[in-house]
């Protein structure tokens, strides 16, 4: 079997375990850039797609006639047309590495950034100021976390080493709940999966339910927030700020409103690209391809559930 991995700009797979053990019965090859032409491609038998980086669309699927399987990396294969993929015979194969640790701690990151003005501190004692302004902690604060799955989880341990108070909603829980959580509590931490249900769901209504104090962390997907209602609340100082690892669109344009206010912490998708996330990839992929190769079959995504 002939296995490329796509899109790993981060230079992160080769000398992973994983990889080894793919290189054991599988040649393999590692695309640190853009593969260019899918005429690039021509012979792979198995594709690893990191996270969403590549678009497999039904045009690009047509040019790849060698192509049996993909490890899809992350939990979402958003960017894959399952359909296509099915008719074609190609199987998605879940190779997801487990839940982001990375996007847990940033988001905890986030809250103490905004919370203790740690960026402004920094800018200024690197203009030679010496302020010492009076900031808040975490801890005896409420956090309320927007989706307690796997993330959602990680984050409540970790408020609990502060000594914050957690409170969680989940989609299917009532919405009255979620509306109590956001009036109640001093930071909102979203880590629900991007749904049609989720979409928009932090909307402006909604926002103006948080305290003028409390702050929003959101490290999930940047379309679960109304970006426009959010600028408008951080703008008017409605509420106290907001730290965002992602955005409605990727890269953050240039010129963004968020990136003009002095309220907001901003990084670039930062939360799932670590160390051990991409350890983790690699062996989600290798399980998945070596059990591929015995015949075993392998969890999948498919067009019927997305």
């Amino acid at each position: 079997m002939r296995v490329a991995i796509l899109d790993d700009i981060h230079h992160a797979y080769e000398g992973t375990a994983g990889v080894e053990r793919l290189r054991s019965r599988a040649q393999v090859k590692i695309f640190t850039g853009p593969f260019g032409a899918p005429v690039a491609l021509a012979g792979f038998d198995a594709l690893v797609a990191n996270r969403e980086r590549t678009r497999f669309t039904r045009a690009l699927l047509e040019q790849l006639p060698d192509l049996r399987i993909i490890a899809q990396t992350g939990n979402h294969a958003y960017h894959i047309d399952l359909e296509a993929a099915e008719a074609r015979g190609v199987i998605v194969a879940r190779a997801t590495g487990g839940f982001s640790y990375g996007a847990a701690e940033l988001a905890i990151g986030l809250a103490m950034a905004l919370m203790r003005g740690i960026p402004a501190a920094d800018a200024q004692m690197k203009r030679g100021e010496w302020r010492t302004p009076k900031t808040r902690v975490l801890h005896h604060k409420t956090l309320g976390i927007v989706g307690l799955g796997h993330v959602g989880r990680h984050v409540a341990t970790l408020a609990a080493a502060f000594g914050m108070k957690v409170e969680s909603w989940s989609r299917g829980g009532e919405p009255g709940a979620l509306d109590a959580l956001l009036r109640a509590s001093d930071i909102v931490s979203i880590h629900a999966t991007l749904s049609p249900q989720t979409r928009g769901l932090i909307d402006a209504r909604r926002i103006a339910l948080m305290k003028p104090t409390a702050y929003l962390i959101n490290t999930a997907r940047g379309a679960i927030v109304d970006e426009e209602a959010l600028v408008e609340a951080l703008e008017q100082r409605r509420i106290a700020g907001a730290g965002l690892d992602v955005f409605e669109q990727e890269p953050l344009p240039a010129g963004h409103p968020l990136t003009r206010l002095d309220n907001v912490v901003l990084t670039p998708h930062l939360g799932w690209p670590t160390d051990e996330a991409y350890a983790g990839f690699a062996d989600a992929a290798a399980d998945v391809l070596l059990a591929y190769l015995e015949g075993t079959p392998v969890p999948r995504f498919s067009a019927a559930r997305a």
